[in-house]
């Protein structure tokens, strides 16, 4: 995989410790088209291999992280079964820099400031490769989902609506 100049960002650090290979893309971030969507759009990718990375927090576990694809919704209730909690609230945007380390649009998966379970949506298992934040917002990384998950301890779970 490719290896042009980029900044290197703690989840690609994490990555190259762990010998998983990726690729970089990266684009142009607004805070006005900060949503997922558009990043599949601005890449020209399949929406269903690019994946958005979400931040609750559990009434019984506290934070968890979910990885969804970008053009689906979070199902709270199935979220909240997965991750052994009754309820599971999105933390507020404010409080992600606090607990994560990431800023909204540049949230990653991997490199959080601690390790919070992670669950990654089951769609994702059934990929080659997916793209996620790579910790920066305006740059996304291709990994290989299996190997992602091992660095970050992910189980795949059914985690949106219309499953």
């Amino acid at each position: 995989m490719s290896k042009e100049k980029h900044k290197k960002t703690n989840a690609l650090r994490i990555l190259d410790t762990h010998k998983v290979p990726y690729n970089i893309s990266e684009y142009e971030w607004s805070e006005g088209r900060a949503a997922g969507l558009h990043v599949a759009e601005v890449l020209g990718l399949d929406e269903k291999k690019v994946f958005k990375t979400l931040v609750g927090k559990g009434d019984k576990t506290g934070y968890v992280v979910f990885c969804i694809p970008v053009a689906a919704e979070l199902d709270m209730k199935q979220a909240a079964r997965v991750s052994h909690n009754k309820s599971v609230e999105l933390i507020h945007v404010k409080d992600l820099l606090g607990i994560t380390g990431y800023w909204r649009g540049g949230c990653s998966p991997v490199g959080m400031k601690k390790s919070f379970p992670t669950y990654f949506d089951a769609t994702m298992e059934m990929q080659d490769s997916v793209y996620v934040s790579a910790g920066l917002r305006g740059m996304q990384m291709q990994v290989n989902p299996v190997e992602l998950a091992a660095v970050v301890n992910a189980e795949f779970a059914a985690l949106t609506m219309n499953h």
